[in-house]
């Protein structure tokens, strides 16, 4: 496995996690609604919108992420420890999904904690 292949898994998982938000909100905003401009604004509510809120984050992970890999990758800085710490990312991001689709809070901050740490371990490797 490489820093890459981690960066494309954690690429699925956001897709699945688009998936599962977008059957939700169908289930609440109808089809209908989805499909429009929605210049009306609605809310989705519970599952579907920790769902929501859990992509949103899924997508700001991986604007930081992703750099933090393809730099890595670009100069040639990879290494066990890189990889170590891009693997614990991915981790902590399988955690951080459903622990904050099932509410379980301490254990969703547990698992940001570790995936942003793991992040900022991978910009600090790529200047060394």
């Amino acid at each position: 496995m490489t820093e890459t292949t981690v960066l494309a898994l954690y690429g699925l998982l956001v897709l699945l996690t688009l998936l599962l938000q977008v059957t939700g909100a169908t289930g609440q905003l109808g089809i209908g609604y989805l499909m429009s401009s929605r210049d009306e604004h609605r809310t989705v509510t519970g599952m579907t919108g920790r769902l929501e809120r859990a992509l949103n984050n899924s997508i700001t992970g991986m604007a930081l992420f992703a750099p933090a890999v393809l730099i890595l990758v670009a100069t040639d800085k990879t290494s066990a420890g890189s990889l170590l710490a891009a693997q614990a990312f991915l981790l902590a991001r399988v955690i951080y999904l459903p622990a904050y689709v099932f509410r379980l809070t301490g254990v969703r901050t547990l698992a940001w904690l570790a995936g942003f740490a793991a992040t900022a371990m991978l910009y600090l490797m790529a200047l060394r």
